[in-house]
């Protein structure tokens, strides 16, 4: 059928006659039950047949086309979606074709995908562009660029790449990352916000799943020392004598009640960000989008950090200490004051760099060879690729920044001591690294890796919702 289709639109030009007598005979193609109407089932073996499917592709072409909202498209709804679809794939065809010839070429694809932030090297655009040259020209015209895209709902170079929006990032309780990037249709459309909910919906399961593993982490964070060694299991059973089973969950409410401010808050600056640092009309490049998104992630921290403060004392606390997040609030303002709120405050946010630039260039380099090597027939990863390369930038940028996340920790939790024995920063890492070592700065790192293992399953189902919702949606 994948021929029939090359065949049927080989000769025909965008919105003449001769399309509408290929949009009539590949409509008859595809309604099998000849009942005039082509539904989400025939339409998902169409694209089968044509070796073209795509996850998602079938529903999202009907959803689109269906204006009477039957759940299926008749001829008059299937052309006049074919016609809107091929005008802005030739809006797009136009906007790649820089020289005006009517042909793309690799250099072409090459820079295009540079405006997008995507560094490919000339031999990798020239293997995209075979797997779109039909000819052998090594170049492609419009009716092979119409053919490869006509019923892929994405219509314009952002969204066929799009795949690769950063989505897969693992929650494991400190939300660093560089925020998602959102179409304008998400926006117009109000997907962006579905999406940010469901983010913190899989976010808040993540983190009460893990939350044993981020206790014992900051227990060893905080009282772990080569004269005091404590091991994930030694921590474990220290917590449960003194506060039994259900106090491996100390901290955790507060952790969960943060990330829906952290994550609006993050958002709308990252988008403000982004208008200050890029001209208007213009792609944002990697290094303003790391310097965007390391900002937004300053400016959220800096708004919700005297909840990260209260987290970390609830997460230390003994039992009887407090009565809940609002009572240690109050003690803490009576006794230490308001600066007590933002201790380790420095480390916080010098962490922020390291985790946010590691990350997005771990993650840049692991998509750029994915595509350099693997793009073959389609930009989509799939959602194993897209969790292991979010798994791999994640941990890399953990490593660069877990010694500012332990100090940070220390100073939080030494909030309450005398001023004269609170240690600086720098004072504080000199005496970990004088009396344990540099390991000393990564103690507590290894439940912290652990956390890794569950919060993948949850983001894998995260996903695959998410490919689901956006799927349905108009």
């Amino acid at each position: 059928m994948y021929q029939t289709l090359r065949t049927l639109l080989s000769n025909a030009r965008c919105w003449d006659t001769d399309s509408e007598r290929s949009y009539q005979d590949l409509f008859e193609r595809l309604d099998t039950n000849k009942d005039g109407k082509v539904d989400v089932a025939e339409l998902r073996e169409g694209l089968k047949a044509m070796g073209i499917f795509r996850q998602g592709a079938a529903q999202k072409i009907v959803s689109s086309g269906d204006q009477n909202k039957d759940g299926c498209l008749d001829f008059n709804e299937f052309t006049k979606y074919l016609k809107e679809h091929e005008k802005k794939l030739w809006l797009t065809f136009k906007s790649l074709d820089k020289n005006d010839d009517g042909r793309i070429d690799s250099s072409e694809i090459q820079q295009s995908l540079a405006e997008l932030g995507i560094g490919v090297s000339g031999e990798d655009a020239l293997k995209i562009l075979q797997s779109m040259d039909i000819d052998g020209t090594m170049m492609v015209d419009w009716n092979e660029w119409r053919e490869h895209f006509l019923l892929c709902p994405a219509h314009n170079l952002e969204e066929i790449i799009r795949y690769w929006k950063h989505s897969s990032v693992l929650d494991i309780g400190d939300s660093l990352a560089i925020p998602d990037e959102f179409t304008e249709e998400e926006k117009s459309t109000g997907g962006w916000w579905k999406q940010l909910v469901a983010g913190a919906v899989a976010g808040a399961v993540s983190r009460t799943g893990t939350a044993p593993l981020d206790r014992v982490k900051v227990f060893m964070q905080v009282h772990s020392s080569k004269a005091n060694r404590i091991s994930l299991l030694g921590g474990f059973k220290q917590m449960i004598a003194e506060g039994g089973v259900t106090s491996l969950w100390r901290g955790n409410g507060i952790n969960v009640l943060k990330i829906a401010p952290e994550t609006a808050i993050k958002f709308m600056a990252y988008e403000q960000y982004k208008r200050l640092l890029s001209s208007e009309g213009a792609k944002i490049e990697t290094h303003q989008r790391f310097l965007a998104g390391s900002l937004a992630g300053a400016t959220a921290q800096t708004t919700i950090y005297p909840m990260e403060v209260l987290k970390t004392r609830l997460t230390l606390r003994k039992t009887g200490q407090y009565a809940g997040m609002f009572d240690c609030a109050k003690k803490i303002l009576r006794k230490e004051g308001v600066k007590a709120f933002y201790k380790g405050y420095v480390p916080n946010s010098l962490g922020i760099l390291p985790y946010a630039g590691i990350d997005l260039a771990v993650y840049e380099t692991l998509k750029n060879t994915w595509l350099a090597h693997y793009a073959t027939e389609s930009a989509n990863p799939g959602v194993l690729v897209l969790l292991g390369c979010g798994t791999i930038s994640s941990t890399c940028g953990q490593l660069a920044s877990y010694p500012l996340a332990l100090v940070r920790t220390r100073m939080q939790a030494q909030a309450s001591l005398e001023p004269s024995n609170q240690p600086s920063m720098s004072s504080l890492m000199k005496k970990i690294v004088a009396k344990d070592g540099v390991f000393g700065l990564y103690r507590g790192i290894l439940p912290n890796f652990m956390k890794v293992i569950p919060a993948v399953s949850i983001s894998y189902t995260h996903i695959l919702c998410n490919v689901k919702t956006t799927d349905l949606s108009v």
